[in-house]
C-alpha cells in the first residue's frame, strides 16, 4: 500500500491545527482539524485557491449569521433554512462554492452559542486562520516530479519508435504481423503523461507553463497523425517500389525519435522524396493510381509530423 505526500501532510497537519487551537483556548477547537484536511491539495495551485475560497465563504458566512440570527429571524432551526436559501446563491456568485461546507460549519457553530459577539467571531476567525495557515505551510513542500516526467518521456518515444518501425515494416515486407498494441499504451500513456505534467504546473504558482508539458502535447498531436497514417500506409500496395522507399523513410525516423529537434533534417528528405515521385510516370491502372494517391496523402501528414516537431522548442526537456 502506498502513503502519498498529501495523506502524509494531512496525518501530520490536522493534529498540529487541533493542538494549537486547544493550547490557545479556542471554542470548537476540532474544527481547525477539518479547515486543514479540506485545504490540503494535491498542488500549489489548488491549495492556495482552496484556501481562499473557504476563508472568503467563512467571512460570508459570519455576516449572514449575524444579519439573520441576530438582526432579523432569531436562533431557530428555520433562520438556518432562510440562510442557506440566499447563502448558497451568493457563494455561486462570488465563485467561492467550495467554501460550502467550511462555512456551513462555522454557521453551525455559531447558532449553537446562541448569541454572536465579538470574542466569538473572534473564535470563529482563529480556528478559519489555524486551519488554512497549517494547510498552506505544508503544502509549501511539493515532491518533484521531474523523475516520472522523464520516464514518461522516455517511454513515450519507445513506442513512437516501434509504431514508425511497423509502418516501415508494413511497407517493406509482404508478410506482417503486428498487432498494434502500442497504440493504445501509447495513447494511455500520453493521458497519463499530460495529467501528470499539469500537475507540475499547478505546483509552480507564478508559473504557467512547464517544457513537458508543452512536449506531451506536442507528443499527442504527432500521435494522432501517427494514427491518421495508419490507413494511408494500409492503402499503399507493398508491390509498389514507392512503398520500399517510404519505408525505409520510416525507418530511419523510427531511429530519430527523441527531445532533440532534427526534424529540419527529415523536412529536407522528405521534399527530396516528394519532387522524385512527382517526376515519376502518371501510374497506369486504377489500384496503382489509388496506391500512388495514398501514397502522396501519406507524405503530407508525415511533413506535418515533422513540422510539429520542428516547431517544438526543447527548452529543459
Amino acid at each position: 500500500m502506498k502513503i502519498g505526500s498529501r495523506t502524509i501532510k494531512t496525518a501530520l497537519g490536522t493534529p498540529i491545527a487541533i493542538w494549537i487551537a486547544q493550547w490557545i483556548g479556542l471554542d470548537n477547537f476540532a474544527s481547525a482539524g477539518i479547515v486543514t484536511i479540506l485545504c490540503i491539495q494535491a498542488t500549489r495551485k489548488k491549495s492556495l485557491l482552496s484556501a481562499w475560497h473557504r476563508f472568503a465563504a467563512c467571512m460570508v458566512a459570519i455576516l449572514y449569521s449575524y444579519i439573520f440570527f441576530e438582526a432579523m429571524i432569531g436562533f431557530n432551526p428555520a433562520a438556518i433554512g432562510v440562510m442557506l436559501v440566499l447563502f448558497i446563491p451568493t457563494t455561486v456568485r462570488l465563485k467561492i462554492t467550495p467554501g460550502i461546507i467550511t462555512s456551513s460549519v462555522i454557521i453551525l457553530h455559531l447558532y449553537t452559542f446562541n448569541e454572536i459577539t465579538l470574542s466569538i467571531v473572534w473564535n470563529e476567525f482563529l480556528l478559519i486562520v489555524i486551519g488554512i495557515g497549517i494547510a498552506l505551510l505544508l503544502n509549501i513542500y511539493m515532491p518533484s516530479l521531474e523523475n516520472n516526467l522523464e520516464e514518461y518521456q522516455i517511454e513515450v518515444e519507445s513506442y513512437f519508435s516501434v509504431i514508425l518501425k511497423e509502418l516501415a515494416a508494413y511497407l517493406k515486407e509482404e508478410k506482417y504481423t503486428w498487432a498494434g498494441e502500442e497504440l493504445t499504451k501509447t495513447a494511455e500513456l500520453l493521458e497519463k503523461a499530460k495529467a501528470l505534467a499539469f500537475r507540475e504546473v499547478e505546483n509552480h504558482v507564478l508559473r504557467a507553463h512547464h517544457p513537458y508539458y508543452h512536449y506531451f502535447h506536442m507528443r499527442t498531436k504527432q500521435f494522432e497523425l501517427l494514427e491518421r497514417m495508419l490507413p494511408l500506409v494500409i492503402r499503399i500496395s507493398q508491390h509498389d517500389k514507392y512503398a520500399q522507399k517510404i519505408g525505409a523513410f520510416f525507418e530511419e525516423l523510427s531511429e530519430a525519435v527523441h527531445p532533440g529537434n532534427t526534424a529540419v533534417i527529415y523536412l529536407k528528405e522528405l521534399k527530396e522524396l516528394r519532387d522524385y515521385f512527382k517526376e515519376e510516370p502518371l501510374p497506369e491502372s486504377r489500384e496503382a493510381f489509388e496506391s500512388r494517391a495514398s501514397l502522396f496523402q501519406l507524405l503530407n501528414e508525415i511533413e506535418d509530423y515533422l513540422i510539429i516537431k520542428r516547431s517544438f522548442k526543447k527548452s529543459d526537456v
